[in-house]
């Protein structure tokens, strides 16, 4: 299973959100890539955050934001220098 770049950016913009407090969320401004601002989109239309341009992680958000950086904090464990 090859994964698309968008996948990828999703996966980037997820690990960005702080999850030790839930009054902590993610303003994605005009100025931002394109790519970026495509992700938060994707990410409000799957119901993973509360705005367009990012807001706070929903419910379900904070599932997906927890696998995410679980996911990243095991990869980059398994490198190899």
């Amino acid at each position: 299973m090859k994964l698309d770049e968008e996948f990828a950016a999703d996966v980037e913009l997820l690990n960005l959100f702080e999850l030790d407090s839930s009054q902590t969320g993610l303003k994605i401004h005009q100025v931002a890539s394109p790519e970026r601002i495509a992700s938060a989109k994707r990410l409000f239309e799957s119901s993973l955050t509360t705005q367009l341009d990012g807001g706070y992680l929903t419910p379900l958000g904070i599932k997906a934001a927890e696998h995410a950086q679980a996911l990243v904090r095991i990869l980059k464990a398994t490198e190899k220098p």
